[in-house]
């Protein structure tokens, strides 16, 4: 059984027992979360697709962690113009297991 979720804007395939690396939730490590726009359900009984979304489908994870992802280095340079600037970015992620999904 799996679905078809969004979270921070983004949509993931997850299926119970798996850990998903989502846009940053504010939510405490241990707690519980639920993700309620499902756009899909498949499982036994068929493959259950939403208008957009499946009215009383969620889908149950818990956090594991917190963190930043590895850094990525922005560079702008102008040619001949002496300009240039050296910037990095890490982006803060949660780490999600998925318990169970309701349809």
């Amino acid at each position: 059984m799996y679905a078809i979720v969004e979270t921070g804007g983004k949509q993931y395939k997850v299926a119970q027992g798996d850990v998903i690396t989502v846009e940053k939730l504010n939510a405490e490590v241990g707690a519980a979360v639920t993700l309620d726009k499902v756009f899909l359900v498949s499982g036994d009984n068929g493959v259950n697709v939403g208008t957009p979304t499946i009215a009383g489908a969620k889908v149950t994870a818990t956090v594991v962690e917190h963190g930043k992802a590895k850094k990525i280095v922005v560079f702008k340079y102008k040619a001949k113009k002496n300009y240039h600037k050296k910037q990095g970015h890490r982006q803060p992620y949660t780490k999600l297991k998925i318990e169970s999904i309701e349809a």
